[in-house]
């Protein structure tokens, strides 16, 4: 988009929250890669067990998971909503009319319908 003093107007596709949030995300995912790191043997005919260890097998994927959740919720995060605007929408639900079949709303007052 370009105005009128051939200057170009910049549109980000996320807000600085999730871009702070996704970054964190990185981070994390980066870190469980770290932990899943080493346990190798330097000889190939000697077999470490060091490898099969709770780091490993257990804690690093879980980390690399989460970290996965939190890109997830960054990218699907909208930060123009608020809990108060998802809380107007579910205490204002649209109402059924409760008005007889045969009256007729016409401006402040009920008239009778004339069929």
């Amino acid at each position: 988009m370009k105005n009128n003093n051939n200057e170009i107007n910049t549109h980000f596709l996320f807000e600085k929250v999730n871009y702070k949030i996704l970054l964190i995300g990185i981070a994390v995912i980066a870190l469980g890669f770290i932990l899943m790191a080493g346990g190798g043997s330097d000889d190939p005919n000697v077999f470490n067990p060091e490898i099969f260890n709770f780091r490993r097998i257990r804690l690093a994927p879980t980390v690399v998971l989460i970290g996965f959740g939190i890109t997830i919720y960054a990218i699907l995060k909208n930060p123009h909503t608020t809990v108060n605007d998802v809380h107007a929408k579910q205490a204002d639900p649209v109402q059924p009319s409760t008005t007889p079949k045969d009256e007729v709303r016409t401006g402040p007052k009920l008239q009778k319908r004339t069929t």
